[in-house]
């Protein structure tokens, strides 16, 4: 995946492969089958543009998909007119008819969220859609036992409301070894047990996918792993790459001690080189924890970040590079196949996740494949 044709004024490129992400999703369909396979796209599909991918995913046949709020619910129906959307954080008080004008499924987290919607069933005299949130473990959001076994006892709870989806979430599903999956799966099935009859279950997310099949259940709702992330650390990565991260080099300098680089001086130079400077920062993302840790590439040759990341500007270590390769105008990849997502984020300390949805607004963003 790379760029071919890169905008003058762009000092940035990020590259999104949407046949990638298509791709990933269909792995994820596979794997589950035969359980349906939604898609979570909330965050913009994870910092990606959701406007491109959610449509090449209904062209792949993924009829349901996710969102956090109300707001991205409304912005994906604009997107997706016909498919079902479902919005985890639930109904607020006063948004009700958001949800129902846009025909968005909201997940109930709480016996308050339950008697907004049932209220709301009222007001507009019809049966609304809703997912019920049993919490097995995460202890976020969604029903704790007793609230279930309320609704359990009192059907009149749900008056109004046609329960599509029963759903929970793992907490270690990461972590094959986790003795915390096998207990959420079987508390979950009993919850889910005493929940209206015949409703479709779900639990698992990119890493419960791969699992196993006893966590696929009726559906499973891919997030990350479609956008590349790997969903089973400490083994080989099965998801395409989707994101390239290109930053065009402005200024190369000549260095020698006792110079030092960045703000606060926390890189000494120790000998002679030159180091490279490129317009990316944390305000494009780029985390400020990477200072003196993470590191570029260059025609496959890292370039270790020197000094603090500073809000628009990132300076390399380029001296192991032939001078007329590192010139102003040459790009390093920050984010790319030999040094993806995952790989940035072990060197921030932190998740794929997080490298992804920070990702900023000032890149010249192109989409490769998918619709036009």
């Amino acid at each position: 995946m790379s760029v071919t044709a890169i905008p003058p004024r762009a000092s940035a490129v990020l590259t999104i492969d949407v046949d990638a992400v298509a791709a990933n999703w269909r792995l994820c369909r596979d794997r589950a089958l035969p359980a349906r396979c939604a898609a979570v796209v909330k965050a913009d599909a994870y910092g990606l543009g959701a406007e491109r991918i959610a449509p090449a995913l209904a062209a792949e046949g993924c009829r349901e998909f996710f969102v956090a709020t109300i707001d991205e619910g409304i912005g994906l129906r604009r997107i997706l007119p016909e498919s079902a959307i479902f919005v985890l954080c639930g109904p607020l008080a006063g948004a009700e008819g958001d949800l129902v004008g846009h025909r968005l499924v909201p997940v109930l987290n709480s016996l308050e969220q339950i008697g907004l919607w049932r209220d709301a069933a009222a007001r507009h005299g019809a049966a609304l859609a809703a997912a019920i949130h049993a919490d097995s473990g995460m202890t976020r959001l969604g029903l704790e036992a007793r609230e279930v076994g309320a609704l359990t006892a009192d059907p009149a709870l749900l008056a109004g409301i046609r329960p599509v989806l029963a759903l929970s979430h793992l907490a270690c599903a990461d972590d094959r070894s986790a003795a915390m999956n096998g207990a959420q799966r079987d508390l979950f099935t009993r919850l889910a047990a005493s929940l209206p009859e015949g409703m479709p279950r779900s639990l698992a997310a990119s890493s419960g996918i791969f699992l196993g099949a006893a966590y696929h259940l009726d559906m499973v709702r891919p997030g990350s792993a479609l956008y590349g992330i790997n969903p089973t650390p400490g083994h080989s990565n099965p998801m395409r790459p989707a994101v390239r991260l290109e930053a065009r080099i402005l200024q190369v300098r000549d260095v020698d001690t006792p110079m030092t680089v960045g703000y606060g001086a926390t890189h000494q130079i120790a000998r002679k080189g030159r180091v490279a400077t490129v317009a990316v920062g944390y305000a494009d993302g780029w985390l400020r924890s990477l200072g003196n840790r993470g590191h570029g590439v260059i025609e496959g040759v890292r370039v270790p970040v020197v000094g603090r990341i500073s809000m628009d500007l990132t300076t390399f270590d380029v001296s192991a590079l032939p001078a007329d390769t590192v010139r102003p105008g040459a790009m390093i990849e920050l984010i790319g196949p030999s040094h993806d997502a995952d790989a940035v984020a072990a060197e921030a300390g932190t998740i794929g996740y997080e490298i992804l949805t920070a990702l900023g607004r000032r890149y010249a963003r192109v989409h490769v494949g998918g619709a036009a």
